[in-house]
């Protein structure tokens, strides 16, 4: 069972500490409303937003994704890092199993941060990867 991991380096004009606050703090609250036309709620399914807790983010009718449920795994406040795993979503099909997530906000220097993300793709028993189709499927979820 091997997995397909991809890493991704971003620049963000946000402070960090503000980033993740958004991102993992505040996400079920700012989310539909940042983003109305793509998200239409947040729900936790279980927990209260610490470890083990399952969120459900419920997408607009009309776009390639009805929804994912998340379940946190680790968040360090002090350091901005969020480690999270996709444990179901409309679009795994036969293929995907879960999607490992580590995130990192880092202090730029020059302003914003650095966000530092990767992930990695776990195939469901018996099943193959392919890794060009999760590519153009990350694309497209961008």
């Amino acid at each position: 069972m091997a997995c397909i991991t991809f890493e991704e380096t971003l620049h963000c004009p946000v402070a960090a500490h503000r980033m993740f606050h958004a991102m993992f703090l505040d996400a079920h609250n700012l989310m539909p409303k940042i983003m109305p036309h793509a998200v239409k709620s947040v729900d936790f399914v279980s927990g209260d937003g610490g470890s083990g807790s399952i969120q459900q983010v419920n997408f607009c009718e009309g776009g390639p994704v009805k929804y994912v449920k998340n379940r946190l795994d680790s968040k360090d406040k002090d350091n901005f890092e969020c480690n999270y795993t996709v444990i179901e979503s409309d679009t795994f099909g036969d293929a995907v199993d879960h999607i490992s997530n580590e995130i990192k906000f880092e202090v730029d220097l020059v302003g914003g941060c650095i966000c530092k993300s990767k992930s990695s793709y776990y195939p469901k028993a018996g099943a193959v990867l392919n890794e060009d189709e999760l590519k153009v499927r990350r694309e497209s979820s961008k």
